[in-house]
C-alpha cells in the first residue's frame, strides 16, 4: 500500500492555496497526496488522522513564535486561521506518532512550537550571513549534511547544492531537536529530532526534482513503516 500523505496549505483571504510541486513531488514518490483543509474541527482531525501516515508542512509567510528580532518588510506574517489550523495538524500528528516533514515556513514552525527560537530576518540577525532570499538576489548554495543523520542516510551525499528563499531562520533548536545540516555561514539548515520522526529542511526539495526524489521516498518508506501498528 503507498504512503497517503496530509499536506497543509496557504490560507489567504478566505482562499486556501497549494503549489503543485507538493504533491506531484509525493505522487512522484510513489505516496498519494491527501491536501488538508484549513480547520478549527477536533473531529475533521482526528478522522483524518486515521487516513494519514505523514504529514508535510510546506513553506509559507513569517513564523510568529519565538521571535528574535522584527520581521523585515517584505516578509507577510502568519494569518491567525492558518496558525491555529497547522499547530493543530502538527500536535495531532506529533501526538499521533505519524512523521512530519516541514519544509522552510514549516520547519521553522516545527521547531518553533518545540520551543525553539527563530530569526526574524537572518541576514540582518546573523553574523556573517550570506543572501537567503530570491527576492534579494540569491540563487544556490551549497550546504553540508551531517553523516550520521537522516538526511544524509536519505540523500547519500556530504553536500547538496539547494535553492535559496527564506529570510527568516532557525536560532536556536527546540527541544529534541538536533542540527544536521548548516550553510557556509553556518545558517541551519535542517534538523532532525530525536524521536525520529520529525524532520525538518530549509530548502525546498519539491523545487529541485531528481536529486531530491530520494528524500520524498525515503520519507513515505518512513511514514508507512511507522503508522503500521506493532504486533506486541
Amino acid at each position: 500500500m503507498p504512503a497517503h500523505i496530509g499536506i497543509t496549505t496557504a490560507h489567504t483571504d478566505g482562499t486556501q492555496r497549494l503549489d503543485r510541486r507538493y504533491t506531484a513531488a509525493i505522487e512522484n514518490a510513489g505516496g498519494v497526496p491527501v491536501v488538508l483543509p484549513i480547520t478549527a474541527s477536533d473531529r475533521t482531525v482526528e478522522e483524518t488522522l486515521g487516513r494519514i501516515d505523514g504529514l508535510v508542512v510546506p513553506g509559507g509567510p513569517a513564523v510568529s513564535e519565538g521571535l528574535t528580532g522584527p520581521l523585515p518588510e517584505e516578509l507577510d506574517a502568519l494569518g491567525p486561521q492558518r496558525a491555529a489550523s497547522d499547530r493543530r495538524w502538527i500536535e495531532a500528528c506529533w501526538q499521533a506518532g505519524r512523521p512530519i516533514l516541514g519544509i522552510c515556513y514549516g520547519m521553522q514552525r516545527l521547531n518553533a512550537l518545540a520551543g525553539g527560537t527563530i530569526y526574524g530576518d537572518v541576514e540582518a540577525e546573523h553574523e556573517g550571513a550570506q543572501t537567503h532570499s530570491q527576492k534579494r538576489g540569491a540563487t544556490t548554495h551549497p550546504v553540508t549534511l551531517h553523516s550520521s543523520s537522516h538526511l544524509h542516510r536519505w540523500l547519500d551525499v556530504d553536500t547538496l547544492p539547494v535553492n535559496t528563499r527564506h529570510l527568516q531562520a532557525i536560532a536556536t533548536v527546540g527541544e529534541g531537536f538536533s542540527v544536521v545540516a548548516t550553510a557556509p555561514d553556518g545558517v541551519i539548515e535542517a534538523i532532525e529530532h530525536e524521536s525520529g520522526r520529525l524532520f525538518g529542511v530549509q530548502f525546498h526539495p519539491e523545487r529541485m526534482g531528481d536529486i531530491t526524489r530520494p528524500l520524498f521516498r525515503a520519507f513515505l518508506g518512513h511514514a508507512r513503516t511507522a503508522s503500521v501498528p506493532s504486533s506486541a
